[in-house]
């Protein structure tokens, strides 16, 4: 995958991160069904601050969760590369 914060980039200036983030995701436009893309990202996210509230342990499933991030991600690139083909 081309694009990624990376968790020190985002704990040393997380403003920057959610700008970084902000910026990908402005291409949200370019997909072919954007809610269907999202809202998987969304139930993780919920899952995932749920998961870790109160919790001193890494939890079990959370490669699992990041899934659909990175096809998030992955579906982004395709659209931002489509876009720079097209424009050649």
């Amino acid at each position: 995958m081309s694009w990624m914060i990376g968790r020190n980039a985002a704990l040393a200036d997380p403003e920057s991160a959610r700008r970084k983030a902000a910026a990908k995701l402005k291409e949200l436009v370019e997909l072919d069904d954007p809610e269907a893309a999202i809202f998987p990202v969304l139930v993780d996210a919920l899952l995932l601050v749920e998961s870790y509230r109160g919790a001193r342990h890494q939890i079990s499933f959370l490669p699992e969760l990041t899934e659909s991030v990175d096809g998030l991600l992955r579906e982004l690139d395709i659209a931002e590369k489509a876009k720079l083909w097209a424009a050649e």
